[in-house]
């Protein structure tokens, strides 16, 4: 398998580490760091710019009929765009957007768009991406799928020292029982405790699998 053709998934709850080692990952092979949980945001950004409830669904679904997303490449790294705007860091990680993107992300018809526009992310270049239900719905049948965990303490501590607030048994409770696309271990996945682990050794970890399941050494 060629390194353009190569689709990695990484999936995990919040605050295990995924994102940080998926970035990394991306940069040792070569190949675009696409965070799906960006493209959540940015919708979710957008439907507050118009304020929208994320509680309105009718009106939610709405918007995502007049929305046109766009995915870009800066640096190695997946950009978005909703209707021509990339959107900053800032905007993206702002508290209200925090708050609601987990409502966003329940909606079945914004999940059906955003996994559409994922799989044709894909069809451009070689990525790693990272989200909740990478392996077990974007990209079912890539071979290379990992799934990050660390215990809800450690992960609390990696949330607070972000700087962020929300509940970990919250957030994981929202993303476990939602219905559509819930977070889930994918099938044949190899799931990496983080807990005690550097981020340098769950990415050797990762790596070396990859080499394994491609047949060449990493």
């Amino acid at each position: 398998m060629s390194v353009s053709a190569l689709i990695v998934a990484i999936d995990g709850p919040a605050a295990s580490g995924k994102s940080t080692v998926a970035k990394r990952i991306a940069k040792e092979l070569g190949i675009v760091f696409v965070s799906s949980g960006g493209m959540y945001r940015a919708f979710t950004w957008l439907t507050l710019e118009k304020g929208i409830s994320p509680a309105d669904t009718d009106a939610v679904i709405a918007l995502l009929g007049e929305t046109e997303f766009k995915g870009g490449e800066e640096e190695g790294l997946g950009t978005f765009a909703v209707n021509g705007r990339f959107l900053t860091r800032e905007e993206l990680s702002a508290a209200d957007v925090n708050s609601n993107v987990s409502v966003i992300a329940t909606i079945p018809e914004v999940r059906a768009r955003l996994v559409a526009e994922q799989r044709a992310y894909a069809e451009k270049t070689g990525l790693v991406m990272e989200g909740r239900d990478i392996g077990s719905v974007v990209f079912p049948d890539t071979p290379y799928k990992f799934y990050i965990d660390a215990s809800p303490e450690v992960r609390e501590q990696r949330r607070r020292a972000e700087g962020i607030t929300d509940s970990i048994a919250a957030r994981d409770k929202t993303d476990s029982s939602r219905k559509a696309s819930p977070l889930v271990v994918p099938e044949d996945a190899i799931v990496v405790d983080s807990s005690e682990l550097s981020v340098e050794e769950v990415v050797e970890r990762v790596i070396a699998e990859i080499g394994v399941r491609s047949g060449r050494p990493s």
